[in-house]
C-alpha cells in the first residue's frame, strides 16, 4: 500500500481520487435533480473545502454563484471543540437556495455553529454537502444531505485536508497509518 509522509506522520492511501471523483459525479447529478430549474449558491468553508468544492461545482449543472467562509475548531489531529467564527459572509442569503459545502464532518460543532448562524439570514433552504462524514464521532440529530464517505473516526490528510497547513494538495485521500 503506498504510504507518504506530511511533516512527521506516516499515511496511507485510503480514498483514491478515481473513486473521489465517481462519488463526485453522483452527488453533482444528485443535487441537480433536487434544484432543477433553481439557481444555488455553494457556500464553501474555508480552507479545507475548497477543492472538494471545486469538483463538485463542475458536476452540478444548474446556474450557481460561489462564495465562502472561514471558520476553525482544529488544532494538530484533532478537534478543539471550540469555533472560532474568523472569515464572514460576503453575500445576502435570504431567499437563495443555499448549500454548505464542507471538506469533513467529524463531531458537528462546527456545521451545528454554521447552521444555526446561516439560518439567521432567512435563506429559502438551506441544505449541506460534505466529503467526509465521521459518523462515530457525529454528535448531532441534524441531517447531512449529500455525504460523499462515511468513514471510520480516523485522521485523515489529501484532497483539500491538512495536516498543519501540508498535504492539501494530495491527489488521492490519506489516513493516518497505523505503523
Amino acid at each position: 500500500m503506498k504510504k507518504i509522509m506530511v511533516k512527521d506522520l506516516s499515511f496511507e492511501v485510503f480514498i483514491s481520487e478515481e473513486k473521489i471523483k465517481t462519488r463526485l459525479a453522483q452527488m453533482g447529478n444528485d443535487i441537480t435533480a433536487r434544484f432543477a430549474g433553481e439557481e444555488v449558491l455553494l457556500l464553501g468553508v474555508l480552507n479545507g473545502s475548497f477543492i472538494f468544492m471545486a469538483d463538485l461545482a463542475r458536476e452540478i449543472h444548474l446556474p450557481l454563484s460561489v462564495e465562502f467562509l472561514r471558520i476553525s475548531s482544529y488544532t494538530g489531529t484533532s478537534s478543539s471543540g471550540d469555533v472560532k467564527s474568523l472569515m464572514g459572509l460576503n453575500t445576502e442569503l435570504k431567499g437563495k437556495n443555499v448549500l454548505i459545502v464542507e471538506d469533513i464532518v467529524d463531531t458537528g460543532i462546527s456545521m451545528d455553529y454554521l447552521i444555526l448562524e446561516l439560518s439567521k439570514h432567512n435563506p429559502k433552504s438551506l441544505r449541506i454537502a460534505t466529503l467526509l462524514l465521521k459518523k462515530e464521532a457525529f454528535r448531532f440529530n441534524y441531517s447531512l444531505d449529500y455525504v460523499g464517505f462515511e468513514i471510520p473516526n480516523k485522521f485523515v490528510v489529501g484532497y483539500g485536508l491538512d495536516y498543519d497547513g501540508l498535504g492539501r494538495n494530495l491527489p488521492d485521500l490519506y489516513q493516518l497509518s497505523e505503523t
